[in-house]
């Protein structure tokens, strides 16, 4: 595990690169506050912080609270080294934002123990990040397919209509839906029907822009929101998705199994406010248009 030392006394900096090297830790080094707080601002700068209270310029405490008025996400675990042992000082220092303290001079076996708290305070905390980003993943994301979900793609939709209605550009929204999916579970089974979904939804996704959205509305709809996309280039897109579900089968264990897409687009009127819900039911429109002649083919509509 990395470690920042921060202090202005070139001794005291050698002497705990040496105690800390020895128990296994890679060590940075500032010689002051500032130089600190520079390091400590790169990405994936060290977690844990071992610093001086006197430094000139930025001293220990001022580290700490700039730090945690930083809104760093990443949370840094520091420490502060001081001779002054006041309860008044040590209260001063923790309400900076200082998560521990060492009166000088110290031992190093208490500077070691100190050092391996820190390291388990800030292994829970990745445990915690690491669960919540999970837990907002899940709660955007379509559990089977991994798209956005229902609500989310919809929420990038609100998103994108308002950025639109700022910037006065464009933006597209295409409705897809599988065709015949009932005879696919009917003949097959819904588990080649979930194979299928999931097969569909990556070639969706692969025929996308980068900062285009992809979810699922629901069932075998599919709804996809297209920032910045003329009427032409959005029917490019479709046709795109079109081709690429229809070129070839979905394989799953012995069966091969054919699968074409309805694709219905709507646009927003450049200049003019739009509805989601207007957007969404004129896609939906040219979606049913689409079924009505023929399937697997793209119709549109210009809201």
């Amino acid at each position: 595990m990395r470690v920042l030392i921060a202090d202005d006394d070139m001794i005291s900096r050698t002497v705990l690169k040496v105690l800390l090297s020895k128990w296994g830790y890679e060590v940075l080094e500032a010689e002051d506050g500032e130089q600190a707080w520079n390091i400590l601002e790169e990405e994936n700068s060290p977690r844990l912080v071992v610093a001086d209270w006197v430094m000139p310029g930025l001293d220990g405490p001022d580290l700490c609270r700039r730090l945690r008025e930083s809104g760093d996400k990443s949370y840094h675990y520091i420490i502060l080294l001081t001779s002054r042992d006041s309860k008044e000082d040590i209260v001063g220092g923790l309400n900076a934002g200082a998560d521990d303290y060492i009166t000088k001079p110290f031992k190093p076996e208490e500077l070691e123990v100190r050092l391996r708290v820190g390291k388990r305070i800030l292994a829970l905390q990745n445990s915690l990040e690491e669960a919540l980003a999970l837990q907002r993943y899940q709660a955007q994301h379509d559990p089977l397919t991994g798209i956005l979900n229902h609500g989310e793609i919809l929420q990038v939709l609100e998103r994108e209509i308002s950025r639109a209605d700022r910037q006065r550009g464009s933006l597209a929204v295409i409705m897809g839906d599988l065709d015949h999916f009932k005879k696919v579970n009917d003949t097959y089974g819904h588990v080649a029907g979930d194979a299928v979904l999931v097969e569909v939804a990556e070639r969706m996704r692969r025929n996308i822009r980068l900062y285009d959205a992809l979810g699922r509305y629901g069932g075998e709809e599919f709804l996809l929101v297209l920032p910045g996309c003329t009427a032409d280039e959005a029917y490019q897109i479709a046709n795109r998705i079109l081709k690429n579900i229809q070129s070839q089968p979905v394989l799953f264990q012995d069966n091969s199994i054919p699968v074409t897409i309805s694709l219905g687009l709507a646009f927003n009127k450049v200049g003019e406010r739009s509805e989601q819900t207007d957007l969404v039911q004129a896609a939906d429109t040219a979606l049913y248009q689409a079924k009505q002649n023929g399937r697997n083919r793209v119709e549109i509509i210009k809201d």
